[in-house]
């Protein structure tokens, strides 16, 4: 399967998870809806790597370059959902926890006193590391995907996010 055949898969994939349609994707990328249907159906040519590269920022995928060498395995890091509780908790002096942030993902039900934590991590933190959290998830509660998101959209919309993501 070709390099753009594969990225048209993942970003379909994702953006159906997201629940986006394709104009959304075209503009939170700053593509055509057009550019979005040809990449995700395999009719396009050839992207740029530029465009590829905002294309799946937005949808918080990432590009990576393997020269198939064999390295030491990579630095162990922070896992997405503790990385998110910390992100969600820079600005207020009681933190949430991984624990409560999953059980407020889970099951989009927000307590009033985390309110301003989940508006911080829904207006600030990467896509890619909500992606990763969905991940997350998904892997220890069995918890599909696109669940996860619609809880994310519909905590959003509970505190106000005008983050174009969430629109």
């Amino acid at each position: 399967m070709s390099t753009i055949h594969e990225l048209g898969r993942a970003l379909k994939t994702r953006r159906t998870e997201m629940g986006l349609t394709q104009a959304q994707v075209a503009s939170l990328a700053g593509l055509s809806r057009q550019t979005i249907n040809e990449v995700e159906t395999g009719a396009v040519a050839d992207l740029g790597l530029n465009k590829a590269e905002r294309l799946a920022s937005a949808l918080g995928l990432g590009l990576q370059v393997v020269d198939g060498r064999v390295t030491s395995p990579p630095r162990r890091r922070l896992a997405p959902l503790a990385r998110a509780a910390a992100t969600a908790s820079v600005s207020y002096r009681k933190p949430i926890t991984a624990a409560r942030l999953t059980k407020i993902l889970a099951t989009g039900m927000l307590p009033t006193a985390y309110e301003p934590h989940l508006h911080a991590l829904l207006d600030d933190a990467p896509v890619s590391l909500l992606a990763g959290v969905v991940d997350q998830l998904r892997e220890e509660l069995r918890v599909e995907r696109g669940e996860i998101w619609a809880n994310y959209r519909e905590l959003a919309r509970q505190v106000k996010s005008l983050r174009d993501i969430w629109q």
